[in-house]
Order: structure tokens, then C-alpha cells, then sequence
């Protein structure tokens, strides 16, 4: 870029003489700023007032861009939205600059506007400067007023990040009163529906975009919603030394680390719950956990939730936190960081499984708001994604922090007993081989009775042969004995019975494991095809749109080519005119030029010729005066009719000279009365 200019260097701008204003920091150099899109000069004006100065800012050659101009006529209305005065804007065109822009090519389409005093939040967050309390609140709440204001209009700065918002809070020159705390810059990107989507967009600051959209350009109403959520963030968790502390350098969040269950993000959760309340802490979450842009919370959400926040609530000196609590959030985060952030922690025991990997996550979570719920949808997905084995091990994690008899409580439990029954089916028992009749211990026991009821009556029989009572006293034996074998043969055919009864209720059961197992899985084919037609319609419809955005592309470019030669057409349609009218103005100028010439010239003649005419006139009244007083009344009356004939031709011009009016007079008395006396002048 060839324009470099020197301090006190002079610019004359739209007829306004400005000076380049001198480095705070370094007088020789020029105070400048450079940005992605170019570098932001200051300038004073001559006899304006610090807070007067302008900022020309001088863009690079690719973002020197024509529609700029009809850009800044329609920004021109939201300069009175309290953090968008840089929206008071002129830009520099060939038509109105062009013999500036001959003298630095640099400058076409360069834009002045308001400067802005006061350090950048990037300058805050890089001096690691911590705030009062008071000063983060009051700036969190001008940065959600500035987005509030702008949503209600549907406007989107696009590409909000500390460099480009601007503290005049701090500004050590005396600002006039009603001066916004925050002020936003860089806003050539900005997104309104009365504009025209910008040709090059970017993809958003690291550490501010959201990694979901961090590869695609930002130029929607939803576009500031998440980077805004985390600069509140910060300037909430700005006045805790801790979190100011553990900031990445240029942003609190390193790029790597959005949207993830990283060790910064749980400090800065528990700042700002400890500090300000639950309610912040639950639209933060909800920004950090979102899907897209849509879902984070509105300026407006967050604008209604810190002017709730009474000075009373505000603690003068922060309370620290407690190292108890701060080494469990470190400790519990070490686990589960990534590879990259965890590397600068300590290094934990290789994970090798896809389980390990997800227990570790969860316990990063433990303690926190919302872990049960993470930790079920995870396991929920599993199940899903046909992996059984990890969503136990999540399961069993999540039974730990559940309270005990709750819903979810009953329900983990349920999906642990589940998911074991589907890893370890119980195999139906073999049941235990009939042992033969005369095998069972009862009939052995029954059977040795009889045979030593028997053997103890041999003897009785030879000596008592002949006792009749000692006959019906074994017949009596023999009897019972038969019956206790009996008994014995009815409690086996029991037990027999009993043993196929329960057979026959296990091979039942089997069948019915066997019959639940095969519905489910045509209930997996069935839900499998389902999700593979899903997946066809899908791709149909990713092919349609595919389709339809091309032509819409298309269609759009045929429009800005059309665009782009009606304006062509048009600017030079101007030109011509513009041709004509100068040519036009210059032949009437040439015109008039002339026209006052001859009349200059005709009063200059006119002059000279009176000034001869009074000579003369002097000339004949001497002549008259004369012949009276030589007696030749009659010549004297010649001389005075000569006179009163060359007074009458412009008598307003003569009187005015000299003696004349009073010659005049008595030249009209002697031509009155032949008897007055011309007197001697």
C-alpha cells in the first residue's frame, strides 16, 4: 500500500482540512490500527475538539469494492443506534475526491468516520488487566443493549470479536455525555435485509465462531448470537483473577477448545454462577451446547437477564474460589481434555477403548448442572448406534450421580439390566438326569430297614417257631415295612413328577427367550431398513436441493451480471449527463463572463465621456460668464443654452461633480432672465 502518511501530515477532505494524528505511543509514526480488511488512520480536524477526530479508513485492494458507497447511504440510518456510530460514514469517490484520489490512488473508496477512543476488549484480554466488578457488568450490558438494538432492526455486525469491539469506557479523552460504553467496528461486513450480501465473507474470529460454522461465512440476523455469548462471558468472568488467569492470549477460548467439554470452559461456568447468578449460567450453557446460531439465546434474553442483576448483588471483592473446589474442577477436566490441551495438564493412562474415552468425559462433567443428562443421551445414542458394551459402561456410570428412587433412577437401572440380560443371556440349566427309583436314597434307607428288620427275626423265628404272637409281631413289621416302601416309591414318582414339570417349564422359557429374541431382531431388520429407506429419501432430497441451490446459483449470478450492467449503463448515462450539464455551465459562465465585460467596458467608457462632458461644461459657462461681462449678451446666451443642452443629457451624474449643479442653477436663471448676473465660479 503506497499511502503511508507522516504525522501532521494534511488531508483535505469534502473542503474539511484534517491532520494525521501522532502515535500515543510512538510520536514519529502515524496513529493507525490495521485491520483484516485494511488500516484505520486518525485524523483531527484543525480547529475541532479531541473528540471530534475522524477515522479514515483505507482498505486493501481487494476490499475495495464500488457498492461500498450504496453500502454507507444505507448504514447512514443506524448511526444514531446507540455502539454503531461508525455507521456515520462518508466514502471517497472519483466524483467528489477525485483530485485526492489522483494524488493517492490508495484512497478510492476509503472511508471517513467517526474515531473511536478507548482500548480494544482484544487490548483487555491480552493485558490480562482484571476488571471491578461493577465495570464487567457494565459492559456486559452495553455489549447486550448495542446486539438487543440491532436484532429489533434485523441487523448482524457478522463478525464480532474482541478486536473489533471498542471500550470507550476507558477512553482517556473527555467523551461528551451519553457516549455508548461499547462501540462496535469493522462493520463493512454488517447484515441487514435492505443490503446486499457482501462478495467476500468471513468465517468469523477464532476463539468467537462457533466450530460448527467456523468454515462457513457468516452473514445472517443469527450471526452474532454466539460470538456475543462468549464476549459477555468474558467481560462477566473478566473481573475473576482465576479466569483471568487460565485465558488462552488472545481470547479466553482457544479455537480448539468451542464448543467442547474443555478445562476453561467449567472455570469460567463456575465464575460466572458463583458471581452472578444461575440465570447467566443457563444462557451461557445454552449458547455453548447449541446446534446452530438460531438456538443460542437472544441479545434481548441476555440484556432482561443482567438489568436484573441489582448493585447489591455485585460483591466489591470477588470472592475467590475455594482451592478445594477449583483443584476438583482442574482434576475432573484433566481426564477428558483432548489430546492437545490435555498434553499441557498431565498426561492421563492411554485410553483404549471407545467406553474408556466416553468415561472420561464423564467424569470431566461430574459435579455439573446437566451431566445426567448428557450422560443419558450418550448412552441413549449408543444403543442406537448398536454398541452395547459402551452404553452399559455409561449406564453404570450415570447410576452413580442419579438420586436413588427417582425416575431416572428406575429407568438406568432398567437399561443396566437390559443391556446385561442382551451381553450375558443366562443359558436355560440342564436339568439333572432322573436318578433310577432304586438308585434314590430314600428307597436305599427304606430298603436297608426292611432287610435289618428281617435278619433280626431269623433267630426269633427258630426259637419261637411255634409262638403264634411272635408271628403276627412280624407279619406286622413285614406290613409296615411294605408300607414305608411304598411311601418311599410314591415320594420318588413325586419328585419325578416335579423334576419334568420343571423341565418343562424351563424348555418354556427357553422358548419364549428364543421367540422375544427373534421378534427382536426382525425388529432391528425392520428398524434397519427403515433407516436405510430414510436414508435414500434423504439423499433424494440432499440431491433435489443440491439441485435447486445450483439453479438458484445460477440464477442469482444471471441476476448480478444483469445488476452489474444496469449499473454500468446507468453510471455511464450519468457521466454523459454529467458531460453535458459541465459543458452547458461552462458556455453559460463563458457568457456571462462576456456580457459583464461589455458592461465594465460601456461604464468605463461612459465614465470617461462625463469626465470630458464636465470639463466642457465648465468650459461654456467660463465662455458665457465672459461675453455678459464683455457686453455680448447675446453670445452669452449661445453659451448658456450649450451648457443646459449637454447638463440635461445626465444631470444626476453632473450635479454630483464638483461646482457643476451650482453653475447649472444659474445657468437656467440667466436663460430666465437676460438681466441676471452669471456669478464668477
Amino acid at each position: 500500500m503506497s499511502f503511508q502518511p507522516n504525522p501532521g501530515d494534511e488531508l483535505i477532505i469534502n473542503g474539511t482540512a484534517y491532520v494525521v494524528g501522532r502515535h500515543p505511543a510512538a510520536p514519529g509514526l502515524a496513529y493507525a490500527q490495521a485491520g483484516r480488511q485494511g488500516i484505520v488512520y486518525q485524523l483531527n480536524a484543525k480547529n475541532g475538539a479531541p473528540h471530534e477526530a475522524k477515522a479514515l479508513k483505507v482498505f486493501f485492494p481487494k476490499f475495495r469494492i464500488p457498492a461500498m458507497v450504496y453500502q454507507s447511504e444505507h448504514m447512514e440510518a443506524y448511526g444514531d443506534i446507540p455502539g454503531l456510530q461508525v455507521c456515520k460514514r462518508d466514502v471517497l469517490t472519483p466524483e467528489r475526491n477525485g483530485s485526492l484520489i489522483a494524488e493517492q490512488p490508495d484512497l478510492l473508496y476509503a472511508v471517513l468516520m467517526p474515531w473511536v477512543h478507548g482500548m480494544t476488549w482484544f487490548d483487555c484480554l491480552t493485558d490480562q488487566r482484571q476488571l471491578e466488578a461493577s465495570d464487567s457488568l457494565a459492559l456486559a450490558r452495553a455489549l447486550a443493549g448495542i446486539g438487543s438494538a440491532m436484532e429489533q432492526k434485523g441487523l448482524a455486525h457478522c463478525d464480532l470479536s474482541a478486536p473489533n469491539v471498542m471500550l470507550p469506557f476507558f477512553s482517556e479523552v473527555e467523551l461528551p455525555e451519553g457516549t455508548s460504553a461499547v462501540e462496535l467496528v469493522d462493520v463493512e461486513q454488517m447484515y441487514s435485509t435492505k443490503m446486499d450480501r457482501p462478495d467476500a465473507l468471513l468465517a468469523g474470529s477464532p476463539g468467537y465462531a462457533a466450530h460448527r460454522t467456523v468454515h462457513s461465512g457468516l452473514w445472517s440476523a443469527y450471526a452474532d448470537r454466539f460470538a456475543g455469548a462468549i464476549i459477555i462471558g468474558e467481560m462477566l468472568g473478566w473481573s475473576d483473577r482465576v479466569v483471568v488467569d487460565k485465558a488462552w492470549g488472545e481470547s479466553y477460548f482457544d479455537q480448539h477448545e468451542m464448543q467442547t467439554p474443555c478445562e476453561r470452559y467449567f472455570i469460567l461456568r463456575k465464575s460466572l454462577e458463583s458471581r452472578w447468578g444461575s440465570k447467566v449460567v443457563e444462557l451461557f450453557s445454552r449458547a455453548w451446547d447449541s446446534q446452530d446460531l438460531s438456538s443460542c439465546p437472544t441479545f434481548g434474553e441476555w440484556l432482561v437477564v443482567l438489568n436484573a442483576v441489582t448493585e447489591q448483588e455485585i460483591s466489591v471483592e470477588a470472592i475467590e474460589p475455594e482451592p478445594a473446589a477449583t483443584e476438583t474442577i482442574e482434576s475432573a477436566a484433566v481426564g477428558g481434555l483432548s489430546s492437545e490441551a490435555a498434553s499441557s495438564l498431565s498426561a492421563p493412562a492411554p485410553l483404549k477403548t471407545e467406553q474408556a474415552a466416553l468415561l472420561n468425559q464423564a467424569a470431566l462433567e461430574q459435579g455439573e448442572r446437566g451431566v445426567t443428562d448428557k450422560l443419558f443421551r450418550q448412552a441413549r445414542d449408543l444403543e442406537q448406534q448398536n454398541k452395547p458394551a459402551a452404553a452399559l459402561e455409561v449406564y453404570r456410570s450415570l447410576y452413580h450421580f442419579v438420586e436413588d428412587g427417582s425416575p431416572l433412577h428406575v429407568e438406568v437401572s432398567a437399561a443396566i439390566t437390559g443391556l446385561e440380560e442382551q451381553l450375558n443371556p443366562m443359558t436355560p440349566e440342564q436339568p439333572e438326569k432322573t436318578k433310577a427309583w432304586y438308585r434314590s436314597k430314600a428307597f436305599i434307607v427304606t430298603t436297608a430297614a426292611a432287610v435289618v428288620l428281617l435278619a433280626a427275626g431269623i433267630p426269633a423265628v427258630n426259637i419261637l417257631a411255634d409262638q403264634s404272637n411272635q408271628r403276627q409281631i412280624e407279619a406286622a413289621k413285614q406290613e409296615e415295612a411294605a408300607k414305608a416302601a411304598k411311601a418311599a416309591e410314591e415320594k420318588l414318582a413325586a419328585e419325578q413328577k416335579a423334576a419334568q414339570k420343571l423341565l418343562t417349564e424351563k424348555q418354556r422359557q427357553e422358548a419364549e427367550q428364543q421367540t422375544k429374541q427373534q421378534a427382536l431382531a426382525a425388529q432391528k431388520q425392520q428398524e434397519e431398513q427403515k433407516k436405510q429407506q430414510a436414508l435414500i429419501a434423504q439423499q433424494v432430497k440432499y440431491e433435489a436441493y443440491l439441485a435447486q441451490k445450483e439453479q438458484n446459483k445460477q440464477a442469482a449470478a444471471k441476476l448480478a451480471k444483469q445488476k452489474a450492467y444496469d449499473q454500468q449503463a446507468k453510471y455511464e448515462k450519468y457521466l454523459a449527463l454529467k458531460k453535458e450539464q459541465e459543458a452547458r455551465a461552462a458556455q453559460e459562465e463563458a457568457a456571462r463572463k462576456a456580457a459583464a465585460e461589455a458592461e465594465q467596458k460601456q461604464k468605463e467608457s461612459m465614465h470617461a465621456r462625463n469626465k470630458e462632458n464636465v470639463l466642457q461644461l465648465i468650459s461654456l459657462y467660463n465662455k458665457a460668464y465672459v461675453s455678459q461681462e464683455g457686453g455680448s449678451a447675446a453670445k452669452a446666451k449661445s453659451f448658456a443654452k450649450r451648457f443646459r443642452t449637454l447638463y440635461d443629457s445626465n444631470p444626476s451624474y453632473y450635479r454630483s461633480v464638483g461646482e457643476v449643479g451650482y453653475r447649472a442653477s444659474s445657468i437656467y436663471n440667466f436663460l430666465g432672465d437676460t438681466n441676471f448676473r452669471l456669478p464668477k465660479i
